[in-house]
């Protein structure tokens, strides 16, 4: 017997069934027989706007999917330029489909002079990497007039190419001019993560040779990052392009989103924290803080996933490898302490808070080099792919434009009064 919900009109007695479909309930079979009614949910926690195929988040288990691929697999087999293939495509490549993808990506890394020259040398000394991306994104769509054409195939994933290869560009392009340093341009004999940090950390040396750990665990990074389903930034991505907005203007809101601390922020808090805190000693002081509601305990629990964060795991394998190569970040044992109590104690247990994929990236890319400025730029590198993966799929369902509805609380109608009579 099919799933379904019967929801009855107190004020008429009418009753009407509605079917459960893919754990959902459709808004407009209810408002067809309750016209004029709107579901309230101000964030849109309990509401769907999207039918998606490209990743699954099973908060309660702790599962995370891209293309129905296990994040754990992905994380340590593959690639962030195969999952990105994944992501767009829908499929694993082959060995001759990942040889063009890679090619392709690699050989529009390089982005118009008169970007780097004329826009982003233009920004003052200081201006955080994250509104020059945001800004060098939106540009982009005038240096490429035909990507308003988002409907032909071949011009479309052309855009797509250009965005995923060119953000590590404009990321390392930001860092670069923030530090009075030169633009390091692309090397193309280099793999995806070598080459970004090949664009941030080269000096003068002919060629910049990545460790390979670190290489790898950039990458790794990378995999966890590229997509999380309906999050902030996804749903910008989708709104926009829904008035049919072309990628490069769509990916800088998604960008914009992920500029505010409540999303992209979040290993940055981490840091913040574990300096605030200062050492080991103090960590039973700061818990008591938290318990008391004085405190925030930045980088535990999941607004989605209630008993664990599948990413974290991974992400703590990934720490351990790097801090091999880097040392021991000073803040780590601090972290670790922070995470033993929360393990421990009824009160954080209770509550689900467990580390999540931010308590440990914001220390990896602390020991790597990377600027707190540059962590949400780091974020916004591989989830490009997500986000162009979800552009991609509205597009194919002709989606309608966004427009949600509000319930409207205001003033009653009133007569205009006038100013000398106020």
């Amino acid at each position: 017997m099919p799933e379904s919900v019967t929801i009855t009109d107190n004020r008429t007695g009418e009753s009407v069934e509605i079917p459960i479909e893919d754990g959902g309930v459709s808004a407009k079979a209810f408002s067809k027989h309750m016209p004029g009614i709107w579901f309230h949910d101000p964030a849109f926690a309990t509401t769907s706007g999207a039918e998606s195929k490209i990743t699954l988040v099973d908060g309660v288990n702790g599962i995370l999917r891209y293309r129905g691929y296990p994040i754990e697999q992905l994380a340590e087999k593959s690639t962030f330029l195969e999952v990105a293939y994944l992501l767009i495509h829908g499929e694993l490549p082959s060995e001759d489909e990942f040889a063009t993808w890679k090619h392709e990506v690699t050989h529009h890394t390089f982005i118009h002079e008169n970007v780097r020259k004329r826009f982003m040398e233009g920004f003052h000394h200081d201006a955080h990497p994250m509104g020059m991306l945001v800004s060098a994104v939106a540009a982009l769509s005038t240096f490429y007039p035909n990507a308003g054409d988002i409907f032909d195939p071949q011009v479309r994933m052309k855009q797509i190419v250009r965005l995923i290869a060119k953000m590590p560009t404009l990321a390392a392009g930001a860092y670069r001019h923030s530090v009075g340093m030169p633009f390091v341009y692309p090397d193309n004999s280099l793999d995806f993560a070598e080459n970004f940090l090949s664009m941030m950390w080269k000096v003068a040396e002919p060629r910049y040779e990545a460790d390979p750990v670190l290489a790898r665990a950039l990458d790794v990074l990378f995999i966890l990052h590229a997509d999380h389903e309906q999050n902030c930034g996804t749903t910008a991505m989708r709104t926009v392009a829904s008035a049919h907005a072309d990628p490069y203007v769509a990916t800088a809101a998604a960008t914009a989103a992920l500029y505010g601390p409540r999303h992209g922020g979040a290993n940055e808090a981490v840091i913040n924290m574990l300096t605030e805190i200062g050492s080991m000693d103090n960590v039973p002081a700061y818990m008591e803080e938290v318990k008391a509601g004085n405190k925030l305990l930045q980088g535990f629990g999941h607004r989605v996933y209630k008993n664990f964060d599948p990413r974290a795991t991974i992400i703590k394998q990934t720490a351990d490898e790097v801090f091999k190569v880097t040392g021991k970040n000073p803040l780590l044992d601090i972290a670790l302490k922070l995470e033993e109590t929360a393990l421990a104690e009824s009160y954080f247990i209770d509550r689900k808070l467990y580390p999540n994929v931010d308590f440990y990236s914001g220390l990896i890319y602390q020991s790597m080099g990377f600027p707190i400025e540059s962590f949400t730029v780091l974020f916004a590198i591989p989830r490009t792919a997500g986000w162009l993966a979800h552009w991609l799929e509205l597009l194919e369902q002709d989606q309608r434009i966004t427009r949600p509805r509000q319930l409207y609380v205001g003033e009653g109608e009133r007569p205009y009064v006038d100013m000398a009579n106020r």
